[in-house]
């Protein structure tokens, strides 16, 4: 899936999920330049700052982030469309490998040996990739039960309930995209090995970066009731 189709997704889900979002009143609209200083301001706060920068900026000219819960809104839909993007490339790898095996089934080589234990940590990652998909959506629909329920404004208990279960779901996407990471060597890979460790690595570096950004949200909104 190329960057446009990628960034074609997470419009789509914003729209889906966030109707609201991109519907600012042209009177309090700023220029692109001021929503990419807010940009690259937000992004000091995250692990990986030049992707957070360079994944947000493509929406920059929107009108999608003017504030914390907006940007926490984009963060996760970028989050989500490349957890689904990754998935998808490692399904399509893993059918390659398992007809190879199946064609090589009796065969005991070092190289077919070598290839059934990729198929097997390709599977795996699979399967942690899909639990990912599955909590960075859940997470998605909570945000938008907050935003429907009440204002940016309001903190309470249903509020922080809410807030908790994001924090804790996509901090199990985290975990289960890291996992994946780290189940291949950082060392002597293969081009396709590398390839998938690669997009692994990037959908947990902008989940991290999505985390970061559901904090600031929290931060902000418990900020903004204070006396």
């Amino acid at each position: 899936m190329s960057p446009f189709n990628i960034t074609f997704l997470v419009t789509i889900f914003l729209s889906l999920f966030f109707p609201t979002l991109g519907k600012v009143d042209p009177t309090l609209s700023r220029p692109k330049s001021q929503t990419l200083s807010y940009i690259e301001s937000s992004c000091n706060g995250t692990l990986y700052r030049e992707l957070c920068i360079r994944s947000l900026s493509k929406f920059a000219s929107t009108n999608e982030i003017d504030g914390p819960q907006h940007l926490a809104h984009v963060a996760l839909s970028i989050s989500l469309a490349r957890a689904i993007h990754t998935k998808n490339f490692l399904v399509g790898v893993s059918k390659e490998l398992d007809a190879i095996n199946n064609l090589n089934n009796n065969n005991n080589n070092n190289n077919d040996r070598k290839k059934r234990r990729e198929y097997q940590t390709i599977q795996d990652c699979v399967n942690q990739l899909s639990d990912s998909v599955d909590q960075l959506s859940q997470s998605i629909k909570e945000l938008r039960r907050m935003n429907n329920k009440s204002s940016r404004s309001t903190i309470n208990d249903d509020f922080l309930w809410h807030i908790n279960n994001v924090e804790t779901w996509v901090s199990t996407a985290l975990t289960d995209a890291s996992s994946c990471v780290y189940a291949f060597p950082g060392h002597r890979m293969s081009k396709r090995t590398a390839s998938i460790r690669g997009k692994a690595m990037n959908v947990a570096q902008v989940t991290s970066n999505a985390l970061a950004f559901i904090h600031k949200y929290m931060e902000a909104a418990t900020r903004n009731t204070k006396p």
